[in-house]
């Protein structure tokens, strides 16, 4: 891992699901609906938040703008640059190894 990256981890939930997100190319309104749909109602990302973040995230060279698209009232397109794909592949497995030592100190609970 590039140690200029290493100062962004642990990301905050909201920043690791904007990453995550961007897998593929969204716009703002689609971020927020992609990670409503994978958190199941769980995480709400108010736009303010939203927006603060992407402007980090393209400041720090996380992710990029990659279009404006004329014909949706000048929608701005994302996405994952390759060094936020090294960042978020780093905090998936570190979220991994989290889990998994979890369960192995108190084991497997389910509700």
């Amino acid at each position: 891992m590039e140690k200029r990256l290493l100062k962004y981890s642990p990301l905050t939930e909201a920043t690791y699901y904007i990453l995550l997100t961007l897998n593929n190319p969204l716009h703002g309104y689609g971020i927020i609906k992609r990670i409503d749909a994978l958190t199941k109602g769980r995480l709400i990302i108010p736009s303010g938040t939203l927006y603060g973040a992407i402007n980090t995230l393209i400041n720090n060279k996380l992710i990029e703008l990659i279009s404006i698209d004329p014909k949706s009232k000048g929608k701005k397109m994302y996405i994952i640059t390759t060094s936020g794909k090294k960042l978020i592949y780093y905090e998936i497995n570190r979220l991994k190894e989290m889990v998994n030592n979890g369960i192995g100190e108190v084991g497997d609970y389910y509700e």
